[in-house]
């Protein structure tokens, strides 16, 4: 067994369901610290929703080295039915060259994939100019409050400088390396409440119907063309995912419905400019209505350069594949990243069974990730001799 998959292993035994660490960042700790990684935590939140969080940085002794950070996170999603998985979700269980276990692809493989890359690199590399670092916590499939943001707060407030960041999330499709992430699109959700008038369905005259009211307004938020996206990114989304209205009763006119709303949004928009436009929408219609925004996390972009190409030599010469850029998907917590770091890029294996049942990996792909993560190393040490 390889040490990559050993530590996988090892890492897909602990429970560790998101705010629950389960010990993983010990793990990785205590296998970082002999290699000269200064690991200390930034463990955030109340009591009941306590996060783990490690900052863990190996310092090159040369003048001008500039810092990779590998990003990433520990906790994983809920099972679901445990009865309905294959095998039990937190053993490690093999199966027709796959490996199954909650956590395989998003993402304990990767964190594994980093950890043996950044030892193999120090046993050829005793002299580096470039600084490792790594960003971890278990507070990414949850509220996203207390884990990668608050390290970078920390970082900030301390000055510490990130010249490029790998995240370990599950980007590819079919096979390691087909896909890289460059860019995230930003999300933005919002809560909206049209007002009405309660009142006898038998007697619409005395009361305001406000389902009704919001949906001519609703078919044109529909056909709004928010923008046209670019070379990097889709046109931005605006998609409704929840509205709520009536009693209960079939014979009464409520006297509010409620929208959920969600954008997905491209570099070509803003927050703002989204915002100014959804609410011209509603007072052309006259509507009453109360709007509670929330922004989940801005797009961010890493155009081709330093560090994309360093990750693209380094899958082509693994793997013989040209690997594809893309910004589709959800959010990750590059995007809190992106915001201390300019050169962000997301690298992982295939993405076909995350947040699924039977969760799996390759075993095929996980040598192969953990040689891309230490041939990146080596060719952005290389642009610094």
């Amino acid at each position: 067994m390889s040490r990559t998959l050993q530590l996988t292993e090892q890492l897909l035994s602990r429970p560790s369901v998101t705010p629950e660490d389960a010990g993983c960042l010990e793990i990785i700790s205590a296998r970082l610290a002999p290699l000269g990684f200064e690991c200390e935590r930034i463990d955030s939140g109340p009591d009941t929703f306590r996060v783990s969080n490690l900052w863990a940085v190996k310092r090159s002794a040369h003048a001008g080295a500039k810092t990779l950070v590998f990003a990433g996170h520990t906790d994983v999603v809920p099972t679901g039915p445990v009865a309905q998985w294959s095998s039990n979700p937190f053993t490690p269980t093999h199966h027709d060259g796959k490996l199954y276990g909650r956590g395989a692809s998003d993402m304990k493989t990767s964190l594994a994939a980093m950890v043996v890359a950044c030892e193999e690199f120090a046993a050829s590399h005793a002299d580096a100019h470039i600084n490792i670092a790594f960003l971890l916590t278990s507070d990414e499939e949850g509220p996203a409050l207390d884990g990668t943001v608050k390290v970078c707060e920390a970082l900030t407030a301390r000055g510490e400088t990130l010249d490029w960041c790998i995240v370990g999330e599950p980007t590819s499709v079919e096979k390691t390396g087909d896909m890289i992430k460059n860019g995230r699109r930003g999300t933005m959700s919002g809560k909206l409440t049209v007002k009405g008038v309660q009142g006898h369905i038998a007697y619409p005259h005395l009361a305001k119907n406000p389902i009704h009211l919001l949906s001519p307004a609703l078919v044109d938020l529909v056909a709004i063309e928010w923008d046209q996206g670019n070379g990097f990114f889709p046109p931005t989304s605006w998609q409704v995912s929840n509205v709520h209205g009536g009693t209960g009763a079939s014979n009464v006119i409520p006297g509010q419905v409620v929208l959920d709303f969600n954008f997905r949004f491209s570099t070509e928009s803003t927050p703002e400019s989204l915002q100014q436009r959804l609410i011209a929408v509603l007072k052309k219609h006259a509507l009453e209505y109360d709007l509670v925004w929330t922004i989940g996390g801005l797009p961010f972009l890493t155009t081709p350069g330093v560090l994309v190409e360093a990750v693209r030599s380094a899958i082509l010469d693994e793997t013989g594949l040209q690997t594809q850029l893309s910004t589709t998907g959800g959010t990750s917590d590059g995007r809190f990243i992106a915001q201390i770091c300019s050169q962000v890029v997301e690298v992982g294996p295939p993405n076909a069974t995350i947040h699924k049942l039977n969760e799996c990996v390759s075993v095929a792909d996980i040598e192969p990730l953990k040689n891309i993560y230490r041939r990146v190393l080596e060719n952005l040490n290389r642009t610094l001799v």
